[in-house]
């Protein structure tokens, strides 16, 4: 039964009368949503590394490519970008129709799913980054170089690159699993706002990247030694990375939680309420 929740001869929104169906649905599928758009920020959080202390690593290390060229290290964010180029073909070309024999489902598997493929990739770059970061450190140290922050340590900078294509990785499973989630499972009349949903996501942990890195540097100032001071020779910013592997470890789980007893909106709204749904995240 639907009952409209505007008085037909005032014109008026009348706050006693209950809202239609179609409005309680709208509601319950932003209500499924918000615990996802949650799980995404720790996700954003790693990303933001990317253009922060993987620079910053990079500019410690040696890079040159024969003896006159000198690159920058933030140039090395281009192999994030050619890694999705790369990957999202094989994952079209190759995955996909993979994953349809196996699993059936239109799209081989499910937007949650993908998202947490991505996820998987994220943990791992930062435990890839602390090994390498911990490599690096101990270089440094065995040099004498663990109170010189402008002298550069002597080891490649090509020994950031798994990091970068597991980040870019991560980005192809879960950006685009973003994309596509919020804007298939927002009500139709707000898809508009599922790119908001993913840009906003975004932005909070861009923020939130800023806070836990505040945290750290406050509670490692308490415990005697800074683990992001400016002179990351004799830093500790594997330990940071370590942090947020274990953070983004914890999240995983979590999203994998919130994902088993997700429900994917009904394909059609009509008179008949006919609901056709989707397989969760272990079922598919």
């Amino acid at each position: 039964m639907i009952i409209d929740d505007i008085d037909a001869s005032t014109k008026k929104r009348n706050p006693w009368r209950l809202s239609s169906v179609n409005q309680v649905e709208e509601v319950k599928l932003l209500i499924r949503l918000i615990p996802i758009w949650l799980s995404c920020l720790m996700f954003t959080v790693v990303i933001a590394q990317q253009s922060t202390y993987f620079t910053k690593q990079g500019s410690t290390m040696v890079r040159s490519i024969g003896h006159n060229f000198h690159f920058p290290a933030a140039s090395l964010q281009v192999f994030t970008g050619l890694t999705i180029l790369v990957s999202v073909l094989i994952y079209d070309r190759v995955l996909v129709p993979l994953a349809r024999t196996i699993t059936k489902h239109p799209s081989g598997i499910t937007m949650l799913q993908r998202m947490g493929i991505g996820f998987f990739f994220s943990v791992l770059a930062m435990v890839v980054s602390a090994l390498v970061e911990a490599k690096r450190v101990g270089i440094a140290q065995a040099h004498g170089l663990e109170d010189s922050p402008k002298s550069t340590v002597p080891m490649s900078v090509w020994w950031l690159l798994p990091q970068y294509m597991l980040c870019g990785l991560s980005d192809v499973f879960t950006i685009v699993g973003m994309q596509e989630l919020f804007y298939d499972q927002m009500p139709e009349e707000m898809r508009s706002m599922g790119a908001a949903a993913y840009l906003s996501a975004i932005g909070v942990g861009s923020f939130m990247s800023t806070g836990v890195i505040a945290a750290v540097q406050a509670i490692s100032s308490r415990l005697g030694h800074e683990w992001l001071s400016d002179n990351l020779n004799g830093a500790h910013l594997d330990d940071f990375y370590w942090v947020l592997a274990g953070l983004s470890a914890l999240n995983l789980c979590a999203y994998v939680w919130v994902a088993k007893g997700f429900v994917y909106k009904k394909l059609e709204w009509d008179d008949a309420e006919k609901e056709v749904n989707f397989p969760g995240f272990a079922d598919a």
